[in-house]
């Protein structure tokens, strides 16, 4: 299996919050707190390194925020590039009680000036030799342009590594016209890129295949507790997770996508693919706080993940 790269440009330092109940217009108990590093690249990484996978991580770091991130990720087992920027990285703060319910709340990011955003493209141009995979992940800083991760892509087409795309908006958009190998939207996402509702399987279908028609090869959608709808050329698979208690569902989508690609690099099929990605982000779900599963355990809900062949 080749390096997997993640990329994260708009990183954080998560604030984590255990409470008891999330209510309205009451009183809640705080359980426990806890930091840790954030960002959907980091996320990846972190799943990844668990999988036994090679990967390595490029992240922007700056401030006091960025001191800590780097002291955070110093024992996370796989090497990570820092991109030094003037700002400080943002800070996002998470809530979550012990139905499940969570509150997350996202700072916008540091503006990141020209000079910092070529010298983060050059870093991910010099890395790209060896590489199988390389995944953009998460949202652009204020004053990034919005095209700015399909130049990405293009470098990576380039270097004849293949890409996963995981983003929102118009980073997304215009990620998508520069042919990711992939791209993963969850419902959210995806209803913000149509412009339309998404309720029914047949609108996820649909909505999967019109995705895939603006430029991707591949489409993995995330449905939360409904699994995922996978599209490559004229095929449809749907992966359906067993019922779980959710405990915290922040971060399965991160964990999705990292499994998803873990599987391609691994040669697995494509309906395997959306399988396993399906089967960590449930086992991601049911693990408190923002926390990751194992192989091991990733494994035994791989089992229980039904897959749909809905058109070949």
């Amino acid at each position: 299996m080749g390096l997997i790269l993640t990329l994260t440009l708009n990183p954080a330092i998560d604030r984590n919050v255990q409470a008891d109940r999330l209510v309205f217009e009451d009183r809640a108990y705080i359980l426990s707190t806890g930091e840790t590093p954030g960002g959907r690249g980091i996320n990846a990484s972190i799943v990844l390194h668990a999988f036994n996978a090679p990967t390595k991580a490029i992240a922007c770091s700056g401030g006091k925020a960025g001191k800590r991130f780097e002291e955070l990720l110093a024992d996370s087992g796989f090497p990570t590039i820092f991109v030094r920027i003037r700002h400080s990285i943002r800070g996002n703060l998470t809530i979550v009680d012990k139905q499940g319910l969570a509150v997350k709340l996202n700072e916008r990011g540091p503006h990141i000036q020209a000079a910092e955003l070529a010298r983060f493209e050059r870093t991910v141009a010099e890395n790209l030799d060896g590489a199988g995979w390389l995944m953009i992940c998460g949202s652009l800083p204020p004053g990034v342009p919005a095209d700015f991760y399909g130049r990405l892509i293009h470098l990576a087409q380039k270097a004849k590594v293949k890409t996963l795309l995981d983003t929102d908006g118009d980073a997304l958009l215009h990620g998508l016209e520069a042919g990711p190998t992939a791209v993963a939207p969850n419902q959210a996402e995806a209803e913000r890129l149509l412009n339309r509702a998404l309720i029914t399987q047949a609108h996820f279908r649909e909505a999967a295949q019109r995705i895939a028609a603006m430029g991707a090869e591949s489409v993995i959608m995330s449905l939360g507790s409904r699994g995922a709808v996978g599209a490559i050329g004229t095929r449809i698979v749907e992966a359906i997770p067993p019922v779980i208690d959710a405990v915290c569902p922040i971060g399965a989508g991160d964990a999705l996508a990292a499994a998803f690609v873990w599987a391609l690099a691994d040669n697995q099929s494509f309906d395997d693919a959306v399988r396993w990605g399906v089967a960590c982000g449930t086992a991601s779900a049911a693990l408190p706080g923002i926390a990751f599963p194992t192989l091991s355990q990733t494994e035994k809900m791989f089992a229980r993940v039904e897959t749909r062949i809905i058109s070949a």
